[in-house]
């Protein structure tokens, strides 16, 4: 006797994989790049996110080009660092997560933010600005190696 369930899921078994065949003789990769970068590019990319990364640092400590972004990180000449030493306890790696100081599950970004404009009593970042971006970076790179793990404390 045959079993219609189990023929369905075998005809869609085999077009899905004769569609991954075709498109892997179409592409000649699984990539979604074509080629290979080379070592210069990989060294050109590596630069400009350094790059960012040490903007980042800088307004995490309280410097770096806040006049020139045209923004206010703290009125209370508090930085980042202050409550954060070398980001340690910033946690990146488990956002989103429940945050109870704003009472919903926030991104990494929104408590930055929250930060800016409450303890640091800043005026808060356009959520993809440069700086946000450069935080972000730098928080991410303070952790590089830490298993991701969104929504534990």
């Amino acid at each position: 006797m045959l079993n219609i369930k189990s023929n369905k899921v075998w005809t869609i078994g085999v077009v899905a994989l004769f569609a991954g065949v075709i498109l892997f003789l179409v592409t000649g990769t699984g990539s979604a790049h074509k080629k290979r970068h080379s070592a210069a590019d990989m060294q050109a990319f590596d630069d400009a996110y350094m790059e960012v990364v040490k903007m980042g640092d800088a307004l995490f400590h309280g410097g770096g080009p806040q006049k020139d972004l045209g923004i206010t990180l703290s009125k209370t000449g508090m930085a980042c660092a202050m409550c954060h030493p070398f980001a340690s306890d910033v946690h990146p790696q488990q956002f989103p997560k429940f945050q109870e100081q704003m009472s919903e599950v926030a991104g990494l970004r929104e408590m930055i933010n929250w930060c800016i404009e409450k303890p640091n009593e800043g005026v808060k970042i356009g959520i993809d600005s440069e700086a946000m971006i450069a935080l972000e970076a730098y928080i991410n790179w303070s952790h590089k190696g830490t298993i991701f793990d969104p929504g534990t404390h």
